[in-house]
């Protein structure tokens, strides 16, 4: 739609989209008052959208299938062909596209691509992540790299989906500790930015960032002083790696993923 948009506030599951729509040049550069509603580190850069939730990566495994001495030290470990037909993922799903934004950020091109080659062998490919673990429940594969948020949400239902899953964060400032982060923007081209703004800043802040300590959807809060689902492990303990969400590129990651014959 470019400038003849009808909305007035894009909002994104994971942060590669708010970038594309940024790099086009349609969003409004945000007042100060909305970016302080979040902690500098969790901020782009470009200063044109915040973060209003985040989620980390994670590896699900199967908890009769690995210990804890098997699991893998770095998601980059699942490149050996030790792990072949042993992992999942949701390749076409802009979930793992986003974590594979965060690989190409911190680790560059070549090794992003040879690590992607290697996945072409090695994973199981589901569609989608609650399918992935799934399959890790039931003993299909033994892991697959997921956002933690789909482990929660089941364990807060019927747990039926994850009763034989465990969680292992990588930690250690680690691409696979990467986490992803929803954003918020106006559009230059709103026809309210007076109420688009408000309502940002709502979202950000305490009103909206509330919802996420008492809710059900089990993403991390991420405004200044805001607490998160008590049933998460904390955001700050995560020890995430750090990687500006506006140099965040999905176009690069589909070509190269289309090149490594994933897509």
């Amino acid at each position: 739609e470019g400038a003849a948009s009808p909305a007035d506030v894009y909002l994104t599951e994971n942060s590669p989209g708010m970038v594309l729509v940024d790099s086009a040049g349609l969003l409004e550069k945000l007042p100060q008052d909305i970016l302080d509603e979040v902690p500098t580190a969790l901020r782009p850069s470009s200063g044109n959208w915040t973060a209003i939730a985040a989620r980390s990566t994670v590896f699900a495994y199967n908890t009769a299938l690995l210990t804890a001495d098997q699991l893998p030290k770095s998601i980059l470990d699942l490149a050996n062909p030790s792990w072949k037909g042993k992992w999942a993922a949701s390749p076409t799903g802009a979930d793992f596209q986003a974590i594979v934004s965060a690989i190409l950020a911190l680790k560059g091109e070549a090794a992003t691509l040879d690590w992607l080659k290697a996945m072409k062998e090695n994973v199981v490919p589901y569609r989608g992540n609650t399918a992935a673990m799934k399959g890790v429940n039931a003993a299909e594969v033994s892991g697959a790299v997921i956002y933690h948020y789909y482990y929660f949400g089941d364990k807060s239902r019927t747990g039926e989906n994850s009763a034989n899953v465990g969680l292992h964060f990588f930690k250690g400032q680690d691409p696979g500790a990467f986490v992803s982060l929803s954003g918020g923007g106006v559009l230059k081209s709103s026809q309210h930015k007076e109420q688009a703004l408000a309502f940002l800043k709502w979202v950000a802040g305490p009103g909206g960032q509330a919802i996420l300590k008492s809710g059900t959807s089990f993403e991390y809060a991420v405004g200044v002083g805001a607490e998160s689902n008590p049933a998460l492990p904390p955001l700050a303990t995560l020890e995430a790696p750090a990687v500006d969400p506006s140099a965040l590129n999905s176009q690069k990651v589909t070509e190269l993923m289309t090149e490594a014959g994933l897509i």
